[in-house]
């Protein structure tokens, strides 16, 4: 057999694709994560402005609040005063960070501006409390916002999988903070608080449709990008903390009121926040993905040239993560027939070349 001439050898190799056939350029891949972002968000806009849209000064009773909570309650309410007090930090840092994405540019201003409420409610509900004054509440406000936070992560798939697990955490604290404010927490049943109940249920709603937002954003990561997203979401879980641990002052005593009253600590984070994350992924569990990061090895990636792990299709459904996006895309669909968007410039659902389709 005759040996190919060297230069029509070179030019077949010229003319082979740079990715597997059916797979999405790196470019096709942000665009329609991108697209999706931004159908969600005017749906979530939507939902938002009908559902949501109360008013931290208004909505609650706030003369009958009680004035004699247990000091692991009170330690509790100052805790989240203080964590909320850095939303300024958080919205403007990641407002920065996807700036020239409509969809999540725009959703982080709304979001910002539902945690400003947030931020209002415990301020409220310190003061209202009365176990500390006025003059206190003020003077703590300007400690905490003398430091500003900084971001941990400065990659977007990084940054995403973040605030998926910490928006969990965060609706996980004011979802328990509502039974105990039910009397539902063991050794706390004279700290029931009907005026506090419906504060935590009020913002844990909200929390859920951050978790929601995030959830989606990340699924699409995953979607597009698996290898990276899954590598991403290893290193966060390994790293994660509560936002503003390192700024709040004394926050071991606001960690151990949390753990003593049985709204959050290591066993909830576990069971009611890591795993709950991992199922809505289709990741069996922590110990999966941490044997499946160490199982993958490192390929040439066909479009960047970066290395990325081979064997993600082993340890989590990828089809899971197929139905959601599609289910997300449809979602989308609907909202745009409604308003007309889908006669101009539909929102349209492309595979990725890497699941069953």
């Amino acid at each position: 057999m005759t040996a190919p001439d060297p230069k029509t050898k070179a030019e077949i190799e010229d003319q082979r694709p740079a990715a597997p056939p059916g797979l999405l350029s790196h470019d096709e891949r942000n665009r329609l994560i991108q697209r999706g972002v931004h159908g969600l968000y005017r749906w979530y806009l939507s939902v938002s402005q009908a559902k949501r849209n109360w008013n931290p000064d208004l909505a609650f009773d706030w003369r009958k609040l009680r004035q004699d909570h247990s000091a692991d309650v009170h330690r509790v309410i100052e805790g989240f005063f203080a964590v909320e007090q850095y939303v300024p930090d958080y919205t403007e840092l990641l407002i920065k960070m996807f700036r020239k994405e409509h969809g999540r540019s725009h959703f982080q201003i709304r979001w910002g501006a539902e945690e400003e409420k947030h931020a209002d409610l415990w301020y409220n509900a310190l003061l209202f409390m009365r176990q500390r004054s006025p003059e206190w509440v003020r003077d703590y406000m300007q400690h905490l916002r003398s430091t500003a936070w900084e971001m941990l992560y400065d990659d977007p798939i990084k940054s995403t999988a973040y605030v998926v697990i910490q928006e969990r955490a965060t609706q996980l604290n004011y979802l328990n903070t509502a039974l105990l404010a039910e009397g539902k927490m063991a050794g706390f049943e004279d700290d029931a608080d009907p005026v506090l109940a419906h504060a935590a249920k009020t913002i844990a709603v909200d929390e859920a449709a951050h978790y929601n937002f995030y959830l989606e954003c990340l699924r699409l990561y995953l979607y597009y990008y698996p290898a990276r997203t899954l590598e991403a979401l290893h290193q966060v879980i390994s790293d994660f903390a509560m936002p503003a641990n390192r700024y709040i002052p004394d926050f071991q005593s606001f960690a151990d009121a949390l753990v003593k009253t049985c709204i959050y600590g290591p066993r909830e984070y576990a069971r009611d926040v890591l795993q709950m994350v991992l199922d809505n992924l289709g990741i069996e569990s922590r110990r999966a993905l941490d044997r499946g990061i160490k199982a993958s090895r490192n390929i040439p990636d066909g479009d960047t040239g970066e290395l990325r792990t081979s064997a993600f299709f082993t340890f989590f459904d990828y089809e899971v993560i197929e139905d959601a996006v599609k289910r997300l895309f449809t979602r989308v669909k609907g909202f745009e027939a409604k308003v007309g968007f889908d006669a101009l410039d539909p929102t349209v659902f492309v595979p990725s070349g890497m699941g069953s389709d």
